[in-house]
């Protein structure tokens, strides 16, 4: 697919989610359920949260979670899922543009979740932003692509250089003091694409613990 548009954030995500009834699987994402599961709920900022299954399966655990995309459309699948699974009153949906806007106040934990976009986004800003948002003693967590998938719809797929959860950590600052940083990389895991097809991907993983001040 040719990714040049002339659109805005808003109207290519809306079109996106409106293709098909369902975009994603409705599970939550494995590294964020391996890293959390034994965290203590709290307040979590979940970035990109598309039609809501990360945000839910926290605010099933007990978290209060304040859910931010830029898609009306993903965001009232996410608001009726929300509904059936019986939190909603632990989920604050924001139908922002993550690109500028600005989290308010801290959170225990921060959640990116393979924040890649087909078109324009100024990631490490958002995740700089993200960055700033954790409480001390509080966690971030970001994850993305280590290559895009061969379906991809991402501009110059095959030539993209995407960084390592080390690379990331450094360009966040996060290697310069006040934090914990572990940067790894995923064992393989089997996708499948739209149609039907199957890689195995690896991801980036940067956990990020911000030292509590003493």
């Amino acid at each position: 697919m040719d990714t040049e548009t002339t659109e805005g954030p808003s109207e290519f995500w809306n079109g996106f989610y409106s293709e098909r009834e369902r975009v994603w699987s409705g599970k939550p994402n494995a590294a964020l359920v391996r890293e959390v599961e034994t965290v203590a709920p709290a307040r979590a900022l979940d970035l990109g949260c598309g039609e809501g299954a990360d945000a839910i399966w926290l605010a099933a655990r007990g978290w209060t979670v304040t859910a931010v995309d830029v898609s009306a459309v993903a965001l009232s699948r996410a608001r009726q899922h929300a509904e059936d699974a019986g939190v909603t009153n632990r989920v604050q949906w924001l139908e922002r543009d993550l690109g500028e806007w600005e989290p308010e106040g801290e959170y225990d934990l921060v959640s990116a979740q393979f924040l890649h976009s087909p078109i324009e986004l100024p990631r490490d800003r958002i995740l700089r932003r993200a960055a700033a948002a954790v409480a001390p003693g509080g966690l971030l967590l970001v994850v993305g692509h280590t290559a895009f998938p061969p379906w991809g719809r991402h501009r110059h797929a095959d030539e993209a250089e995407l960084p390592t959860a080390e690379e990331l950590a450094m360009s966040l600052g996060l290697r310069a003091g006040g934090w914990e940083v572990e940067a790894t990389t995923s064992e393989g895991r089997e996708v499948s694409g739209p149609e039907g097809q199957t890689a195995v991907m690896t991801d980036a993983v940067l956990r990020a613990w911000r030292l509590a001040a003493d």
